[in-house]
């Protein structure tokens, strides 16, 4: 198992590389001047002032020196400053990072608590009535659009019946009950999507499971149906649930940016957004490596836990 992780952490560093060159790249073809967008029109037209804030955020540079001088920098843990605010972007994702983590833990532990025991439900009634209705209930989730039911929560929730607040965020040291109150909405929009596909996957999956010949030779010993359901067939079942749940990662780390603009959630999401608008490339560029780097670590995870599920793919 091991040498297993050591070949697959290995693997990681070239794709890392690839993806430093294409965040860099990527964020240098956005539209818009950083420059510009820190002194504004009317400060923009004096060159000499234009030209000093250039050469100051290093744009003045050839693209391939500008990427290996950040290269250098992110080597050594400097992630830049906000062209902004001049904070430390490593500060600004220290304050916000946690918060995102937060939201996507929460909100992919509920969609697997939810999604799992629905799917199991629905699969074991095939094509019965509770069946049908898991399945449209399924769809609706993957279908509905995460602002659209963030706003209709907001309006249920918050304006009709005073039960939870409409947006921002409430550490949870301060008050706890207060912090699960505001996370309580955010967290249910982005569990939606994700529930519908993991109910769709679990059931799709247990089904096929269920049809192989060890099952049904388990079933001709006299095994009781719920052994064979939960000891036999849901561990085979999971494998293919487990590639449904590592990339749901990425889909989690974009649905935050929707969530958290509209509860005013003060994480990466948000930060992205704000970035994007304001041409803040380096905090862009660190959002990108992180989310790659975050998408990167669940494929590895995913990875181990492929082997821990199957010996037989540790071992290939």
């Amino acid at each position: 198992m091991g040498r297993y992780i050591g070949r697959r952490l290995v693997q990681t560093v070239p794709v890392l590389l690839i993806v430093t060159m294409v965040a860099f790249a990527v964020t240098m073809m956005l539209p818009g001047d950083p420059a510009l967008a820190i002194l504004g029109v009317e400060r923009a037209k004096d060159e000499v002032a234009y030209q000093a804030l250039r050469e100051e955020l290093g744009l003045d540079r050839p693209l391939p020196v500008q990427y290996v001088s950040w290269l250098g920098r992110l080597a050594q843990g400097d992630l830049g400053k906000s062209a902004i605010n001049n904070q430390p972007v490593v500060d600004a994702l220290r304050q916000r990072l946690p918060i995102t983590i937060e939201l996507g833990v929460l909100s992919m532990l509920f969609s697997v608590v939810i999604a799992v025991p629905f799917g199991i439900y629905a699969a074991l009634r095939r094509d019965t009535i509770a069946d049908l209705f898991a399945s449209i209930a399924a769809l609706a989730g993957v279908a509905m659009p995460s602002f659209w039911l963030g706003i209709l929560l907001i309006y249920l929730f918050t304006l009709d019946w005073g039960l939870l607040p409409a947006s921002g965020y409430v550490p949870f040291r301060d008050d706890p009950v207060d912090h699960l109150k505001h996370l309580a909405m955010p967290v249910f929009v982005l569990s939606v999507e994700s529930i519908g596909g993991l109910q769709r996957q679990v059931r799709s999956a247990l089904l096929d499971v269920i049809e192989q010949d060890y099952i049904r030779t388990a079933r001709a010993k006299g095994l009781a149906a719920n052994s064979v359901v939960w000891t036999h067939a849901l561990r085979n079942a999971l494998i293919p649930v487990v590639t449904i749940v590592g990339l749901r990662v990425a889909r989690l780390l974009g649905g935050a940016a929707i969530v958290e603009t509209v509860f005013a959630i003060p994480g990466i999401g948000r930060l992205a957004v704000e970035s994007i608008f304001n041409r803040d490339f380096p905090v862009i560029q660190a959002i990108v490596l992180v989310t790659a780097l975050a998408v990167l670590l669940s494929n590895l995870l995913t990875d181990l836990v492929y082997g821990f599920l199957d010996p037989r793919i540790r071992h290939a």
